[in-house]
C-alpha cells in the first residue's frame, strides 16, 4: 500500500490549502482514512477521520474549520483547510487502516504564516 500526499505549502493566516492522499490501492477496502499532523519535539495528533461508511471525526482544534473527504472513484482522501492558523503549521500524513494494520504516507509539508 502506497499513500501519496501532496498540496501542502506555505500561506498565510486566514488562507486555505486543499491535502489530497492518493492511494495505490481501492480506499474501500480500509476501515478508515485519516489526517494525522506533527511538529517537532512534539507527537503525531489527530486532525480528521473518515469511515468507510463516510462518518466523521475531528480535533476540536480544527472543527468547523477543516474538512475530511474521499473520493472512492479516485481512491484519494481530501483534507480542506480554511482559516488556517500559524499553530496548524506541521508535518501533516495521511493513514490509512484495515484489519491488517496502519499504512501511512510520507508526509506534506504546511506552513501558516502570521
Amino acid at each position: 500500500v502506497q499513500l501519496d500526499e501532496s498540496g501542502g505549502g506555505l500561506v498565510q493566516a486566514g488562507g486555505s490549502l486543499r491535502l489530497s492522499c492518493a492511494a495505490s490501492v481501492n480506499i474501500i477496502g480500509f476501515n478508515s482514512m485519516g489526517w494525522y499532523r506533527q511538529t517537532p519535539g512534539k507527537q503525531r495528533e489527530l486532525v480528521a477521520i473518515i469511515s468507510s461508511g463516510g462518518s466523521t471525526n475531528y480535533a476540536d482544534s480544527v472543527k468547523g474549520r477543516f474538512t475530511i473527504s474521499r473520493d472512492n472513484a479516485k481512491n484519494t482522501v481530501y483534507l480542506q483547510m480554511k482559516s488556517l492558523k500559524p499553530e496548524d503549521t506541521a508535518v501533516y500524513y495521511c493513514k490509512a487502516h484495515d484489519l491488517w494494520g496502519d499504512y501511512w504516507g510520507q508526509g506534506t509539508q504546511v506552513t501558516v504564516s502570521s
